[in-house]
């Protein structure tokens, strides 16, 4: 099971200037191959299908825990496109064409089957696709798949971090790169636990030092690097069987901390009138409320 908390990983910037084409490249770090969407779901099948568990109890705890850490990246990700496209458009008459300033924009799709926010797709609009998930039954190579994984996402990062000097977009990539770093070397270790290989020797994969980018600089600084959360109350404690010793990067301790990190209150989004959405008037709030009050016996 899983528990949900209203708040999401990082405070997002609010930026007075949106940037569509920003957002589709984004979009590629939330549905394509090497997305948040693709390492979710390669993590949940295989905790789902995880053989031998209770004698493999390590492997198990840190692919649950990663998982969980995981959905919250699809959510930061998709908080973080919408407030890139964010004052895309403005509201109007339709026959003025309100929606006519993203008619140009590289990718039009979350304009016209969304109300301008993430979606599960690539950057050029492709459906993310359940093809993408890998869970072989096989540990090792489950584990090994993993390691490449993260590190096809990593390069993927730092190509869209390149791509666009977004604000909004490069807080979300910073703080991924180094988290997405974490799982690197999670399962880089945990190989190394599984086979006697030190996997860690490959580390960084593409070989450029987090410190290179301002917006993951400061999250280095602060040991976010070294950091595994259980992302359980009770559970997944047998990770630090796995996540010990020192950072192969920088000689730092590392540490599992029970439980999850603190987060930032999720963000309100603005109607968008000329999306219809949410497509409530003003009068219909005042019914809504006045039916709720009703149904709590609420009486003014």
């Amino acid at each position: 099971m899983f528990k949900r908390m209203e708040e999401i990983m990082i405070e997002i910037p609010d930026v007075e200037k949106p940037d569509p084409n920003a957002a589709a490249a984004v979009q590629e770090l939330l549905g394509g191959k090497f997305g948040e969407m693709s390492t979710l779901n390669n993590y949940l099948f295989q905790s789902f299908n995880f053989r031998s568990k209770s004698k493999l109890r390590p492997f198990y705890d840190l692919v649950m825990s990663i998982t969980a850490e995981e959905l919250g990246h699809v959510e930061l990700v998709t908080h973080g496109i919408g407030k890139i496209l964010q004052g895309s458009t403005s509201p109007g008459d339709p026959d003025k064409s309100p929606l006519d300033a993203v008619k140009d924009a590289r990718l039009s799709y979350p304009f016209l089957a969304g109300a301008q926010g993430g979606m599960p797709i690539d950057s050029m609009g492709n459906p993310w696709t359940g093809a993408n998930v890998f869970n072989s039954g096989n540990l090792v190579e489950d584990l090994l798949h993993n390691f490449f994984l993260e590190c096809g996402a990593r390069t993927h990062k730092m190509k869209v971090y390149e791509m666009t000097d977004h604000p909004a977009a490069r807080a979300v990539v910073g703080f991924l790169l180094v988290r997405g770093g974490v799982h690197v070397v999670a399962y880089a270790k945990a190989l190394e636990v599984a086979t006697g290989v030190n996997v860690t020797k490959l580390i960084p994969i593409p070989s450029l030092d987090n410190r290179k980018f301002n917006e993951a600089r400061k999250y280095e600084e602060k040991g976010v690097h070294t950091k595994l959360y259980t992302w359980s109350d009770n559970d997944f404690n047998t990770i630090d069987q796995i996540w010990k010793g020192t950072h192969p990067e920088d000689g730092s301790p590392l540490e599992v901390i029970a439980g999850v990190p603190k987060g930032v209150p999720i963000p309100e989004a603005p109607p968008i009138d000329e999306e219809f959405a949410p497509g409530i008037s003003a009068a219909e709030f005042k019914e809504i409320a006045k039916r709720l009050k009703q149904a709590g016996n609420i009486n003014e």
